[in-house]
């Protein structure tokens, strides 16, 4: 069997024998449970979605697929529905992420580190804009996406979990804890974190990038969260900026070798690696705003070394990372030489040992 070759007709006499046999009864039939991720939403009506797949592989390929053979989610039934032109919602809405967490916690802060109700103006300011963030697909959304209520409840979250409340903290997470000691240990520039995705989203500037590498910074870390971290990325990927930080190095009779450890691609790999090398931009995520890139905030740097200084916070520029590695190997030469000299006194004494044994 073919899991997920099915068709539309197939999926719409599905649904018109959930009609006529009711929710409860269809589910118990097939032995499918209640939706817990996503639900078909056709002519206003929401029906289990991974129940409805599974079953529609009956009319197409002679037996409905078993609830343990294939999922719910974006892998298996929500991805073959949404193929076949159908309207897919999100059971419950995605967690907060960081970026979303930023921009409450500098509400919150703005406010004494008091919550806000959801009538209050800012939060529903707040909401308008958190449901324009680039983050969560609209698929992942439901109608109570990021409203007045949720975001309110989310100000809770960051308020009473502030060292100085002194009453029981509401259901936040261990994110909300994280971004709001960032924020107590650096206010200034947290604030300009928090106002810069502002300014992003409003500009269209963080709008307009893409999530499709966002698999990428699974092993990146950064306190101002994934929109800057994208822009950041799109800079450096920027062939153009590239290009002309290259011939400008090569011009003033400057290599490619990495800034860092010193790696030449040419040197190396010969024909194939010449003129290759990446960009790193250098300023800090909160300090770039929409300004043009200078040559100058680029550097020239490897694959290896590039992927070591986004990998965790705060980011080591180039030249700190060179030291790093360059007191490395110091200590390195420093313990084979320790290692030689303790060889070498064993050696002599070694005749006198014996002599005494």
């Amino acid at each position: 069997m073919r899991r997920g070759a099915i068709t539309r007709g197939s999926v719409l006499k599905v649904i018109a024998e959930h009609d006529e046999t009711g929710r409860e009864a269809f589910l118990s039939k097939y032995g499918f449970g209640e939706a817990r991720s996503y639900v078909l939403v056709y002519e206003g009506r929401e029906y289990d979605s991974k129940a409805v797949a599974g079953v529609a592989h009956k009319w197409d390929q002679g037996r409905a697929l078993a609830p343990n053979e294939f999922s719910g989610g974006k892998e298996h039934a929500a991805a073959w529905l949404r193929r076949l032109g159908f309207q897919i919602r999100a059971v419950q809405n995605p967690d907060w992420a960081r970026d979303e967490i930023i921009l409450a916690c500098d509400l919150v802060m703005g406010n004494s580190w008091k919550g806000l109700d959801a009538q209050d103006p800012r939060v529903v300011e707040l909401s308008a804009l958190l449901q324009l963030l680039p983050i969560h697909a609209d698929a992942d959304r439901n109608d109570r996406f990021r409203n007045p209520n949720g975001v309110a409840r989310k100000t809770f979250d960051i308020a009473t979990r502030h060292p100085d409340y002194r009453g029981k903290p509401t259901n936040g997470g261990a994110l909300d804890v994280e971004v709001l000691h960032e924020f107590l240990a650096r206010p200034d520039r947290m604030t300009e974190v928090a106002r810069l995705i502002r300014e992003g989203i409003s500009t269209g500037g963080l709008q307009d990038l893409t999530q499709a590498d966002d698999e990428e910074f699974d092993d990146f870390s950064a306190p101002e969260g994934r929109l800057l971290l994208r822009r950041h990325r799109a800079r450096e990927r920027n062939k153009g900026l590239r290009k002309k930080k290259i011939d400008s190095v090569l011009r003033k009779g400057g290599s490619l070798a990495c800034e860092a450890c010193g790696f030449d691609f040419e040197e190396v790999y010969g024909e194939r690696g010449a003129g290759y090398v990446e960009c790193h931009h250098v300023v800090p995520l909160h300090e770039a705003g929409e300004g043009k890139t200078r040559l100058s905030d680029l550097a020239l740097i490897c694959a290896n070394c590039h992927r070591i200084i986004h990998r965790r916070a705060p980011w080591p520029t180039p030249a700190e990372l060179k030291a790093a590695i360059e007191h490395r190997g110091a200590s390195r030469l420093r313990g084979a030489a320790t290692v030689g000299r303790q060889g070498g006194e064993a050696a002599v004494r070694s005749p006198v040992q014996e002599g005494q044994q």
